[in-house]
Formats: structure tokens, C-alpha cells, sequence
């Protein structure tokens, strides 16, 4: 049985959310799998709450901090001094769980272990094939190190960046961002809406922004919908965060909007979704895409969502509002104009991979029958 060790961290739910696919899908294939949080098991319990409370107050409080941290690092390389050694934190106990698990092949789905491995190999310790996955539609120079196997990466233009980057090409596979296995599956609009709840005589705005839905600036949004006068029907999701949830609903109270805290099913709400407002993570970026859900990107944070934005505005994949002030006349133009989001749409539809999980694992297993 061939044993595979994935390695994540919980910075956000992207990357939590992709190990855990990528596992699911190696156990279908009979693979024993661990899954190991980078920052909580290898390097300290304390570490890791301190550090993410640090991360999600600078994103509320001083964004661009966070940006300008996110821009100052892709200038560097991985291994610079300048680092602080951040990128080589837990090395000491990920090379004795390699020892004692001796897998035979390792995915990372965040920088810091994936250059933690690369670290380990220059050292000189024995560390098996080595893919890392991507979870952004961007490179940044902390996910590359000399001793990383192979990446697999969201769209072509990523790999073309690597690769600009003195990545060997065939070191690069375009896969996608591994999403849900019912991602891939099709789910009519008209039974999305019928399930929940919603009509389907006025089209559909769904608002979302991540788990942590205080990281975005959905009360613009709520303010922005319930002053429409046109007939709509509004979704907006507040995450894991009842404050939230409570000031959207009194934001909207009598409008024709509605107000849902954490949520399971975003597949079906995706569906129903005639436009989807939010801010541009990589894995809500990649869900939107697979279900082909054209998207209005706001509040987007400094640092991978801005490049992500960017991403896909260039690929014609998505509307921005760089301010408040454009969210109306951007909902009221995506809604009147059917032509633009089927333009949207077909572009999702050419660029979309929702069996990038499929694809990331067949890839990996191919390499570890490669090298034995």
C-alpha cells in the first residue's frame, strides 16, 4: 500500500480544505494517507494559534501590512536571510515524522512545509517525491525552493511565471485547485433555487466572503442590494461570525434579501447564483469557476486576493468594484446584460478544472511509480 503524507496549514480554509480532498481521493485509490498541520503539530501548538490570531488581526485591522509583508516576500528567495528562518520553522520534527512514517510520496499545500522539505533535502536527508500544490492563480517566490519534485499550479499563466522564475518546465503541471468532489457534479439552476427556497422569476445575487466572513466588506454589499429597486433575491453568507450575521440581517430587514451564517452546501447555492459577489480567495475563485458562476470580485485583501483579482479580470472571468461605489452600477449592469455573463460563463467554462483533484493525485502516483 502506498503511503502519502500531506502537509497543510490553517491560514485561511483554502489550504485545509484542499488536503483534505487530495486525501479523500488518494484512500479511493487505496493509499494510506496522513494529513499533518504544519504549524500546529511541527512546530507548536502556541505558535500556531498566536500566529494565525496575528494573521486574521492584521487582515481586519491593518491590511496593508499584511500586503506590503506579501509584496516585500516575493522579492526574496525562500531561503533568505531575511526570512528569519520563518521558512525552515518545523524542519526538526518534519524530518523525524518522515522517519518514522517513511511515506512514500509527500504533497504540501502551503509555502512554508513545502520549502521546509526542500530545506531537509539540502541538508541531506532523505526525502520522498515532493508535489506541491498551488492553492493561489499566482507564483510567489516563497512556495520556490531547489528541492521541490513538482508543482501543480491553478492556470497556465502560473506555470509560465515558475518557469520564468528558473522553474524547469517539466517540473510545472497545470492541474487546477483541488475543490469538492460535488464541484464537478452539475446541478440545475432551477433545482438549486426550488431546494432552496428561492424563485425563480427574479434573478439571484449571492454574497459570500470565506469562513471568516469579517474579513470582507459585506455590509457594502447588504446596503448596496437592499437600496436596488430593480427585483432581485439576495444570499448573503456571514461565515462563521454571528456579529456579522446580526448586522446583515438588520441591514436588510424587509427586503427580499436573506442572511445565512457558515454553510456546507455552497455547490448548490453557486447554482442558484445568477452573480456571486465576493472577495477573490483562491479556493472560492476555483469553486466559482467550476460551476461556472459569473463573479463580481469586492473586498478583496491586500497581498494573493489582489493577484488573484487581477488574475481574473485579466482572463475574463470575473467584474471588479474597486469601491463601494461601483457595486451598484456593477450588479445592476451584470444583471441587465445577459450577454456578459454569458460571456462570463463560457470563459469559466474554457478555463475551468474542476477535476483538478483527480488529476494532482494521478500525477503524484505516477511520480512515485517513477522513481521506484
Amino acid at each position: 500500500m502506498t503511503r502519502v503524507l500531506i502537509v497543510s496549514a490553517s491560514y485561511g480554509s483554502g489550504h485545509n480544505v484542499a488536503a483534505r480532498c487530495l486525501a479523500a481521493a488518494f484512500e479511493r485509490e487505496r493509499a494510506q494517507v496522513t494529513v499533518v498541520d504544519h504549524f500546529r503539530e511541527l512546530v507548536h501548538p502556541l505558535f500556531d494559534r498566536s500566529s494565525r490570531a496575528l494573521y486574521h488581526t492584521l487582515l481586519r485591522r491593518a491590511p496593508f501590512l499584511w500586503g506590503l509583508g506579501y509584496s516585500t516576500g516575493d522579492w526574496m528567495p525562500s531561503d533568505s536571510l531575511l526570512t528569519l528562518g520563518v521558512t525552515r520553522l518545523g524542519t526538526r520534527r518534519l524530518g523525524a515524522l518522515l522517519e518514522r512514517l517513511a511515506p512514500d510520496l509527500v504533497v504540501t499545500v502551503h509555502a512554508t512545509p513545502a520549502v521546509a522539505l526542500s530545506s531537509l533535502a539540502k541538508l541531506g536527508v532523505r526525502v520522498p517525491p515532493h508535489t506541491t500544490v498551488v492553492t493561489d492563480f499566482v507564483a510567489h517566490s516563497q512556495w520556490i525552493a531547489p528541492h521541490i519534485d513538482r508543482y501543480c499550479v491553478a492556470d497556465a499563466e502560473v506555470r509560465h511565471e515558475l518557469i520564468a522564475r528558473g522553474i524547469p518546465p517539466e517540473r510545472t503541471l497545470v492541474t487546477g485547485v483541488p475543490v469538492r468532489p460535488e464541484f464537478a457534479e452539475p446541478v440545475a439552476p432551477a433545482v438549486a433555487r426550488e431546494a432552496l427556497g428561492l424563485s425563480t422569476r427574479a434573478p439571484v445575487v449571492l454574497a459570500m466572503a470565506g469562513s471568516q466572513g469579517e474579513l470582507g466588506r459585506l455590509p457594502d454589499v447588504a446596503r448596496a442590494l437592499a437600496a436596488m429597486r430593480r427585483p432581485l433575491q439576495g444570499v448573503l453568507v456571514a461565515g462563521h461570525d454571528p456579529r456579522l450575521r446580526a448586522t446583515l440581517a438588520r441591514l436588510t430587514e424587509g427586503t427580499t434579501i436573506r442572511t445565512l451564517g457558515y454553510v456546507d452546501d455552497v455547490r448548490r447555492l453557486m447554482a442558484a447564483a445568477d452573480v456571486l459577489v465576493t472577495k477573490a480567495g483562491g479556493m472560492t475563485l476555483a469553486e466559482a469557476m467550476a460551476t461556472e458562476t459569473p463573479l463580481l470580485l469586492y473586498g478583496s485583501l491586500p497581498g494573493q486576493e489582489r493577484r488573484n483579482e487581477r488574475f481574473a479580470a485579466r482572463a475574463g472571468i470575473a467584474l471588479v468594484a474597486r469601491h463601494h461605489g461601483e457595486l451598484t452600477p456593477l450588479v445592476e449592469r451584470a444583471l441587465d446584460d445577459p450577454d456578459l455573463l454569458e460571456d462570463l460563463r463560457a470563459t469559466m467554462r474554457r478555463l475551468r478544472r474542476p477535476d483538478a483533484t483527480r488529476r494532482i493525485v494521478a500525477a503524484v502516483l505516477e511520480r512515485g511509480v517513477q522513481t521506484r
